[in-house]
């Protein structure tokens, strides 16, 4: 696949290809961000095409991005604090599709996401980027403009938290 620097080039220069190929390329990763935070399928696909839409606005306006998947987690994440905003109140049409699911299946993603619901914002953000993600440590840094340090402390705390918490619930 084409490098992000030469498809941003290519996107400026009016290539839709260009577009269709950035877009292919991050969609899952920023959707399944999204829907980690919101846990319901089409807010998470309007969230990422907003996301989409100002990388490209952005673009167009002559935005310099260093580095395109971190301008993309960057804007996503904006969108969903703005969306904790509006919505402080968890709402029942959120919850989860899981009427497919295996019962045992069920039952552990439920346990998963009460566990993380009840981390702290800051370090609940960690968790998604590290753990769900698959960011490294260093770029989770770059992206949320916080020394490594301190993510590694969150990573640490997080597996804590996230251990007495899915063993409380065991119980």
């Amino acid at each position: 696949m084409i490098a992000d620097f030469l498809l941003v080039q290519k996107i400026r220069n009016g290539d839709n290809q260009a577009g269709n190929q950035l877009v292919e390329k991050y969609y899952s990763s920023i959707y399944q961000y999204c829907y980690l935070h919101t846990h319901n399928q089409e807010y998470a696909e309007d969230m990422v095409q907003e996301t989409f839409e100002r990388f490209f606005g952005a673009l167009i306006s002559g935005a310099e991005i260093k580095k395109t998947k971190s301008y993309l987690y960057s804007i996503a994440g904006n969108i969903i604090k703005n969306n904790y905003k509006k919505k402080k109140e968890i709402m029942t049409d959120q919850l989860p599709d899981i009427e497919d699911e295996n019962p045992k299946n069920i039952e552990i993603r439920i346990d998963i996401e009460r566990a993380l619901e009840q981390l702290p914002e800051e370090i609940k953000e960690i968790v998604i980027l590290y753990f769900f993600q698959g960011l490294k440590q260093k770029e989770i840094a770059d992206l949320l403009n916080i020394k490594l340090s301190l993510v590694k402390y969150r990573v640490s705390k997080a597996k804590e938290l996230l251990a007495k918490q899915l063993e409380v619930e065991k119980l």
